[in-house]
């Protein structure tokens, strides 16, 4: 049975996660990760037998603007509607807000999801996102 429920900050459990998704950038500074879900605006995870599977931690002032920083499923529990019921949480959680952004990467699977989910492509309205990376 899979439990819903506000993010434990366990580092070796969150460390796991990541390295099973494959996002290695982020584990190049353990503690700059750890540090930034722990300033995050808010974090909820899914957990089966207290073991982390899945997370979504969002950034923002909670009333103007929530940004989906991260969402992200360990592969041998994707399709089973874990990311549908964390993404879930979070926009019933924050539905009062004007903008939930995201920005996530250009594949079909990936993009078929938010857009499952009720998201747009900015360019679908009219909009156009920029970023800046560090060391750039």
């Amino acid at each position: 049975m899979i439990e819903y429920k506000q993010l434990v900050l366990d580092k070796n459990e969150i460390t796991n996660l990541y390295n099973s998704v494959g996002w290695s950038a982020y584990l190049k500074d353990n503690e700059t990760l750890f540090e930034g879900i722990k300033n995050s605006l808010f974090s909820y995870a899914a957990y089966q037998n207290d073991k982390l599977i899945g997370l979504i931690r969002v950034v923002g002032d909670g009333k103007t603007i929530v940004y989906i920083q991260d969402i992200l499923i360990d592969p041998s529990f994707q399709n089973n509607k874990i990311g549908s019921n964390l993404l879930s949480y979070i926009l019933h959680k924050f539905k009062d807000v004007r903008q939930i952004l995201l920005t996530t990467d250009k594949n079909v699977k990936t993009m078929n999801f938010y857009k499952n989910n009720g998201f747009v492509n900015y360019e679908d309205i009219n909009l156009v996102g920029y970023m800046k990376k560090k060391g750039e």
